[in-house]
């Protein structure tokens, strides 16, 4: 017997085989050739879907090793507070109540939270039928196909890559607040841009720290994790209390002094503090019960989130007037300056808590998209691999790392936090659209004639939702435009419910009243998105092209080829209970 097949070839390789196998990566020829039939081949993958099977049965073979399914819903849950509480809590509600939403944030938190919630119902649906470690990649490669699939996994990487480098930032910021230091002491002060000019090496120390306990093992970080979160949870527990025990509703006049334009913008950025909950989808493939134990911990902790973060907010708006409030450590400032110093070492323990089990899980759930996605091959499949003995994913989670610790030794939060929620809403928001899609049409089942309503019915949805936020940006006080725009979304929505048959029926748990919960979440992502400011779309713009230049020159010819059978990956390891047996 050949000794390669009985053995596994060692995980730390680095040959062109590993990062290029796919046939158009041969040699030149053969790639000047996949360029001269890149408008056919691109024809292809945007006409293309997965099937569930392929995403979890046969992808899966590409990381050569499987993970360990070692997770119940209550580490779920867990994981659920340690993703999402953290820099956006403690850091932007102090940003965000000073320069935009006033007293009135909670409100802002009230709108992110809903819209945040109506996307959980959506993960959850998708995350039960299709339990692997891609999260919404995966889902959208069956429901909307190849190319969505790739837009949407450059912004998922976009803000993987960003939202640790944001958590980062905020966490060496908290630091200096814990030492009784200026916020900006421990950064190296350079001449470059604004935005740009504060160098972080701490914010690199521990985006490594982080990545290195998460490789060791999913389950000893899990119950980290635990240990942290609740120890945080004590802590926000003591905010809340402490806040509202010295509240003086005065300090609310004026309620929303920016108009609700500002407590939209607000929305928007704090947006990012719900980020992180889609982290619990992408540990589907390492959870025992995938059916009971996804929802429980997904909507469970989110339902718990949402409240703690309304009563935080408000409890700090009650404290101190918003223009008193300190954007860069609000919590722990208001407590010092209401008389109670000591508290102010406690929130700012509490917050790097809950700033490091961010990075933490982060960490676990981010690789795990890289991960999938690697086995797609629309990034070398180098970083699909599981270690054979920690059973992670070690090299997506170097890629991950190195990435986010670049960017945060350079950017400033205020840059990475908008580009980051219009990352986030764009992908949320296409969660919705594939969800509508997943109910509504069945490859080989539909008609054209309802697969083209359908379409129709999207396009209106979609298109009076772009409107209404337009509407919203030109003129927030105006009437007019929203008496076409959300009539429109209404029949849209209505014209589904009414014209069309659901082709498919969950198998355990399904998003309630479809399609008028995926519509709305549809609506307002795309509001919260206009809500943003313009630089945050031109940053997104760029953003978008780089990702189509790599897509066109890379992505596509590699997932052509993998699609169309040019790569087949042997197999490296044979069962070691086959071994012996006829």
């Amino acid at each position: 017997m050949d000794d390669q097949q009985i053995h596994p070839q060692s995980y730390w390789r680095w040959s062109k085989e590993d990062f290029f196998p796919e046939e158009s990566f041969r040699d030149w020829s053969t790639y000047r050739y996949a360029l001269s039939h890149t408008y056919s081949r691109f024809k292809d993958r945007l006409l293309s879907r997965s099937e569930d099977s392929d995403e979890i049965e046969k992808l899966k073979k590409q990381s050569e090793n499987e993970m360990k399914r070692c997770l119940n819903w209550w580490d779920l849950m867990w994981f659920g507070f340690g993703a999402v509480i953290g820099a956006g809590i403690f850091v932007l509600t102090g940003q965000e109540a000073h320069d935009n939403a006033g007293s009135a944030i909670v409100l802002s938190y009230v709108a992110s939270g809903f819209s945040a919630m109506l996307s959980v119902f959506c993960y959850t649906e998708f995350a039960i039928e299709i339990p692997v470690a891609g999260g919404s990649f995966a889902y959208l490669r069956v429901e909307l196909g190849d190319f969505a699939a790739f837009i949407t996994a450059g912004n998922i990487l976009l803000e993987c890559i960003l939202g640790g480098a944001a958590v980062a930032r905020s966490w060496t910021s908290y630091f200096t607040s814990l030492l009784n230091r200026e916020p900006n002491s421990l950064r190296i002060h350079t001449n470059l841009r604004e935005g740009y000019n504060l160098l972080d090496p701490i914010a690199v120390c521990v985006l490594a720290i982080a990545a290195i306990i998460a490789v060791s093992s999913t389950r000893n970080t899990s119950k980290l994790n635990w240990i942290a979160s609740a120890i945080n949870t004590i802590v926000i527990l003591f905010v809340i209390i402490a806040g509202f025990m010295h509240a003086d509703t005065s300090n609310m006049k004026p309620f929303a002094p920016y108009g609700p334009e500002g407590v939209f913008r607000a929305a928007a950025i704090v947006y990012f503090a719900y980020g992180g909950f889609d982290t619990i989808a992408t540990m589907a493939e390492e959870t025992k019960n995938p059916s009971r134990d996804i929802p429980l911990g997904l909507l469970g902790s989110m339902s718990i989130i949402t409240i703690i973060y309304c009563l935080m907010a408000l409890s700090l708006s009650m404290m101190q007037k918003y223009t008193d409030i300190d954007p860069n450590a609000a919590y722990s400032v208001a407590f010092e300056k209401v008389g109670m110093k000591w508290a102010k070492y406690l929130v700012a323990l509490g917050a790097l808590k809950g700033m490091t089990t961010v990075l933490l899980v982060g960490a676990l759930g981010q690789a795990r998209y890289i991960t999938h996605i690697a086995r797609a091959h629309m990034i070398p499949p180098w970083f699909a691999l599981v270690h054979p003995k920690t059973k992670t994913p070690i090299n997506a989670t170097l890629l991950i790392t190195i990435c986010s610790a670049c960017i945060a030794f350079f950017s400033s939060l205020d840059v990475l936090a908008s580009l980051l929620s219009i990352s986030t809403l764009f992908v949320f928001m296409m969660m919705a659209v594939a969800i509508i899609i997943r109910r509504y049409y069945v490859k080989g089942v539909t008609p054209n004639s309802s697969l083209l309503k359908l379409v129709g019915f999207l396009v209106i949805i979609i298109g009076s939702s772009i409107g209404t936020s337009a509407c919203w940006g030109l003129d927030p006080s105006g009437w007019v435009g929203y008496t076409v725009t959300v009539p429109l979304w209404f029949f849209g929505t209505l014209g589904i419910s009414l014209m069309l048959t659901q082709q498919r029926t969950p198998k355990v748990w399904g998003v309630p009243l479809v399609p008028w919960i995926p519509a709305l979440s549809i609506a307002t992502n795309l509001f919260l998105m206009g809500s943003l400011e313009y630089m945050a779309f031109i940053r997104f713009g760029i953003c978008t092209v780089i990702m189509l230049i790599y897509y066109v020159l890379f992505g596509l010819h590699a997932t052509y080829d993998m699609a169309h059978h040019q790569y087949e990956k042997e197999p490296n390891v044979i069962d070691e209970d086959s071994v012996g047996k006829p």
